[in-house]
Formats: structure tokens, sequence, C-alpha cells
């Protein structure tokens, strides 16, 4: 693969990167890169945590490290539970990230407490505090805080732990949904003052939930790792697709963003007296066929929720095997 065919798959669905040049150099000059994600441990594993999961594959096919963090004492500022419960829920994590199709020999996976504690990190998220203001430390918060209106003390803290974590975990490419941006930003800012190094940051797309509103596990408009076939066909066919949209459509935004990375095409199976099977081979065909109308929403939402079945079929299987 040369740096054009590894920048394209490196890029490759995502929302922005900052910046762009700043990664060629990045893939041109460096042997192994390294690349992080920080999850707050979730009992939960949905198609957006997979969306990241995706991007974390295709660098590793391009050559990088990868460096999953799972931030335990993140979630505990973020009031996700006692340390108890989120170092359950973090092990869980861990194996479901594998089976999702992570290459464990190329990926670290490390908890938030290992470091966090430590001397010289404390003492950093002291320094970053007397750089950042309290304004702009809140609104790092305002997509990813429990408590917009009237947040904790705790969650101011979260950001520049953040961002902290970039430079002591040796990162190269922070990677996070776009709802990451104003903490990575806030990072490629103050960093350098503290004397590390600046990352380069890409950025994925938020999935909208299947009911074409913002995806929210109170609602419950989002499909887990854990859901049966028969729930997934279920949730699939309830969803939100009119026909000829493709603005916030849920069922083109799983094909776009989980089936053809991991099986490279899309065979849509009817009935003769509707056009007969038809297969694409990219997603931007796909689309065009159903904008039209010769793609039926009820015909595409049968083949995603296959797909999806199939490629959580595969991580079901691996999480058997790893218990």
């Amino acid at each position: 693969m040369d740096v054009a065919e590894k920048l394209k798959l490196a890029m490759r669905n995502a929302e922005e990167v900052v910046t762009e040049e700043e990664l060629k150099h990045l893939i041109e000059t460096s042997e192994r890169p390294t690349a992080y994600v920080g999850y707050e441990p979730s009992g939960e594993i949905h198609l957006g945590h997979m969306m990241t999961v995706q991007k974390l594959i295709d660098l590793q096919k391009v050559g990088f490290r990868i460096i999953v963090l799972l931030a335990d004492i993140h979630a505990y500022l973020n009031e996700k539970g006692t340390f108890e419960e989120i170092a359950e829920v973090a092990e869980y994590n861990k194996r479901v990230f594998i089976a999702l199709g992570l290459d464990e020999s190329m990926a670290k996976f490390v908890l938030g407490s290992e470091y966090q504690l430590n001397r010289d990190y404390v003492l950093d998220v002291l320094k970053l505090a007397r750089i950042t203001t309290l304004n702009r430390a809140r609104r790092s918060m305002d997509e990813v805080s429990r408590r917009k209106e009237d947040p904790m003390v705790s969650q101011m803290i979260y950001p520049l732990m953040q961002a902290l974590d970039i430079a002591h975990l040796g990162v190269d490419l922070a990677v996070g949904g776009i709802d990451q941006r104003k903490i990575h930003m806030l990072a490629r800012e103050n960093l350098p003052k503290l004397g590390y190094k600046s990352p380069v940051c890409l950025h994925t797309p938020i999935l909208v939930g299947l009911d074409g509103e913002k995806m929210s596990s109170s609602k419950g408009n989002y499909i887990s790792v854990r859901d049966a076939p028969d729930v997934v066909e279920r949730k699939i066919r309830k969803a939100y697709c009119p026909a000829g949209v493709v603005e916030d459509n849920p069922i083109l935004d799983i094909a776009r963003y989980h089936i053809f990375p991991r099986f490279g095409e899309m065979k849509i199976e009817r009935d003769a007296k509707f056009g007969g099977d038809v297969e694409y081979e990219s997603f931007e065909n796909l689309v065009e066929d159903f904008k039209s109308g010769s793609l039926h929403p009820l015909d595409l939402k049968i083949a995603v929720a296959k797909y999806l079945n199939k490629l959580l079929e595969d991580a079901r299987k691996r999480l058997e095997v790893s218990v």
C-alpha cells in the first residue's frame, strides 16, 4: 500500500481530519505511528461504538499501533457508576472490541487508573487547569456531559484529563466521534504550552438513532452487540427510512459505516417481479438507486438486517470462545 492508499483508508468515512496534511506527513515519516480512542466503559456496546472500532481496524491495516483507553476514572467523574461496577464493565468492553475485529497483537488496552493517579499526571492536570478558562472547559464537555445545565466540578476536570491522556500515552493520532472535537482542539492548543506535541485528530460521524433522532440509551433507538438476531431484524424493520431520503437515514448510515467497510459489497435479494437480485459494489451506487426509487426501503432494510446480523454473529461467536 502506497502513501496515497494508506491515507485514503485512514480517512475513509471520517467526518474531518485535523489536519489532512499532518496525517499524510505522519504516515510518510513514522514507521509505526500510534492512534488511540478513549471509551468510558459502557454496559451496552452499540453501533455508535462500532464506528470508532471500525476506524481503528482501518488504521491497523494502514500500520498504526492502537491504544484503547478504557477510561474508568473518566466514567467515575461523569457519574457512570462505582469503581467496582466500572471495572467489571471495562473488562467486558475489552472482550467485545476484540471480538468486533480489532487485532489484539497490534492493540494495547489501558485502564485510566493505571497511570492517571501518578504524580506527574496529576501535576499536569493542575498545570493545564491554570491555562484553561472555566468557559472553555465547560464548552468542551457540552456534547459528552451528563449534566449540561448544572455540571459538577468533576466534569470540568474531565476534558483536561482527556487532553493529557493523549500526551501521557504517547499518541500521534487522537480518534473519536465528532462530539469529541472541542476536547481535541483544547489538546491541540494547550498541550504544546506544557511541552508536549500537538496531536493529529480524526473524527468520525455520530450515528443517528433508528428513529431518525439523536441516539439515546433512554430511547432505546440503537442496536446493541447483545441484541438477538430477531431483535435486530425487528428494530431494522421499524427504523426510520423514508423512500428516497438520504439525510439522517439510519439504515443508509448502517450500510455506509458498517456493512460496506466489512463486506465490500451488498446484495439485495428480491422477487423477480420487483426487479430481481441486485449487487452493489459501492455505497454510492446503492444510494443512487435508493434516491431514484429503484431500491425500495423494505428491500434495503431486509438486506441491512441480514448483513448486520452476520457481523454481530461473528462477534458473538468470538466472545463465546474468549469466555
